[in-house]
């Protein structure tokens, strides 16, 4: 691999709390927490928060602290943030040679062959971020994509030092950050892998570049050794600009409330198996297979617990909804049994493939084309028109099972009746 290469990690600072001050700018100054489904426990906290709030944290239980410390919670608006790692990412890969999308908030770009200062680079790729998305990010730039990583965590542990960006390309500041942080922040050791690693004195980043990564190997994995190759400074991973489909996908909620009748399950069960399908057609692939499955909630001790799930063979691989949802709504039927509670549903597509790759015998029946045209339509509607607008007739608009987000803001970005607007004065 290459020696000269230079990669780079832009990170949004605390993404779902940025993404709601960006239309929110009377709370600049307040600290954010973002809940998970049904206002169930934080999962994200803006900076001023972390000293008050835990991640993970259920929210009945950090509810008083949170109002104690002025705090403003949220539930989970997941349509305005991923429409916001959108606009982000489609800005990051027009400024810089390649990216990979790493997660919602995270970005990998090569930067190999960008003259001039390479710091000065990514505070300019940061301010026009902040000025066309109001998204603030964190970048890292080095050799490789793991001292890339570490490099963005110093520039987020120092920010007032750094300004949000770290260079270490250069060879003393490598040395610099890797002396100066703990090994349990590398990218890719985990907690029980730390224990090991402190056990063999290997307390820093540098201790483990400096460790001699067959014996890393023969002990634990290449994935370990990959790691002390690239603290060392030699490349060992790519840039993966293109993402292979998903093998399988999953739409998993739990409910608003407990059910307790059989219509509301089958009417949940097709709303995730519609959501489902969309995340099918969108990577262009056909399912075979799919699974369905419901349970009641496993950890309250005065209720009875039951979990059942039903393996369906489909007819033909699809991606129509609306046989997916047959499919879906006619096992559920199969695996409900009445006396319980049930709180979660969960769809499951499996034996995914791209059109044309799966060998039947000459006669076997495939997808009416009349299907994929009508399943076309419908996402360019719901494209248009918003997630919904058009659904299985089995999917309610407003059903009584839906989750509790009682804190949500509103679809500033996605939705035409919900769009920002700044009062006159």
């Amino acid at each position: 691999m290459r020696s000269d290469q230079v990669f780079a990690l832009i990170d949004c600072n605390s993404f779902y709390a940025s993404c709601e001050r960006v239309f929110r700018p009377d709370l600049a100054k307040t600290p954010i927490v973002v809940l998970s489904n049904n206002d169930g426990c934080v999962i994200a906290r803006s900076y001023d928060a972390k000293p008050y709030v835990k991640m993970g944290e259920p929210y009945i239980q950090a509810k008083e602290k949170i109002r104690q410390h002025g705090i403003v919670a949220f539930s989970s608006n997941y349509a305005l943030y991923g429409d916001m790692s959108e606009r982000v990412m489609s800005l990051i890969e027009s400024m810089v040679p390649a990216a990979e999308v790493y997660s919602i908030d995270e970005c990998f770009a090569d930067l190999t062959g960008v003259t001039g200062s390479l710091t000065q680079f990514g505070r300019d790729v940061g301010a026009r971020l902040l000025r066309c998305t109001g998204i603030p990010v964190g970048v890292g730039i080095a050799r490789t994509k793991t001292l890339a990583k570490l490099a963005n965590h110093t520039a987020k542990r120092l920010q007032a030092q750094t300004g949000g960006v770290v260079d270490i390309t250069d060879d003393f500041k490598r040395d610099w950050v890797l002396r100066n942080t703990d090994v349990k922040e590398v990218w890719g050791i985990g907690r029980r892998m730390t224990v090991h690693l402190e056990s063999m004195s290997i307390h820093t980043a540098m201790d483990l570049a400096k460790v001699d990564p067959r014996m890393l190997r023969d002990k634990f994995s290449v994935v370990v050794e990959k790691t002390a190759r690239e603290l060392a400074g030699t490349p060992c991973l790519q840039l993966d600009e293109a993402d292979p489909p998903k093998q399988e996908i999953c739409c998993s909620r739990m409910f608003g409330k407990r059910l307790t009748e059989l219509t509301p399950i089958k009417q949940a069960v097709a709303a995730y198996t519609g959501r489902a399908a969309e995340k099918l057609r969108a990577q262009s692939s056909v399912c075979k297979r799919m699974r369905v499955s419901i349970r009641t909630g496993m950890f309250n001790p005065n209720e009875l617990h039951f979990a059942n799930g039903a393996l369906v063979d489909l007819p033909y691989p699809t991606n129509d909804t609306l046989l997916l949802t047959r499919a879906a709504t006619e096992a559920v039927e199969r695996v409900y049994q009445a006396g319980y509670r049930y709180s979660k549903a969960e769809a499951l597509l499996l034996d995914l493939r791209q059109p044309g790759e799966f060998t039947d015998d000459l006669f076997a029946v495939t997808q009416p084309l009349a299907s994929g045209r009508l399943m076309s339509a419908l996402d360019k509607i719901n494209d248009r028109y918003g997630r919904g607008t058009v659904r299985a007739g089995s999917d309610p608009r407003t059903p009584e099972w839906r989750m509790c987000r009682e804190m949500m803001s509103q679809s500033y970005t996605t939705r035409l009746d919900q769009l920002w607007t700044v009062p006159a004065r």
